[in-house]
């Protein structure tokens, strides 16, 4: 069982549709860790040019995914409700297999370090356990 669906996420972060990239939370340890999920489906917007005939998820937008959870995490803290997490920094990214419409995106974000408003999360994101992407993420909270 999820703790937060699309509903509860969108009261945390300010992304919507079409650029909603999770849909639950399924662990949260408010600003310290969350793990989302993303079901894939063939309906996404961006299969339709990337790439047609051959549907493969942006590596881009799976980072994008990520940040969200770790905003998820970042944000559920009192100090920062009603906020926005800001991209500050993505670093050494690594892309080790495609994801496909089907795949069930598990997105893990760890904060690293945090000093005020900014900090730094581990991010990885899985298919069936095996690693698709990880990342290094910085944050600015304003």
């Amino acid at each position: 069982m999820s703790l937060m669906g699309t509903r509860e996420i969108m009261e945390i972060i300010p992304h919507r549709q079409p650029f909603l990239l999770i849909d639950t939370i399924e662990e949260l340890e408010p600003g310290k860790r969350a793990v989302g999920k993303k079901c894939v489906t063939y309906n996404e917007p961006f299969f339709a040019g990337h790439f047609p005939g051959e549907p493969v998820m942006p590596g881009v937008l799976i980072v994008e995914a990520l940040a969200q959870t770790g905003a998820v995490a970042i944000l559920s803290q009192p100090d920062f409700k009603g906020k926005t997490a800001y991209f500050g920094a993505i670093n050494n990214a690594r892309f080790k297999q495609k994801v496909v419409p089907g795949d069930v995106l598990t997105l893990e974000l760890e904060i690293v370090k945090q000093k005020g408003p900014v900090g730094v999360g581990s991010a990885k994101a899985m298919v069936n356990g095996k690693v698709a992407v990880t990342a290094e993420l910085t944050f600015a909270v304003n």
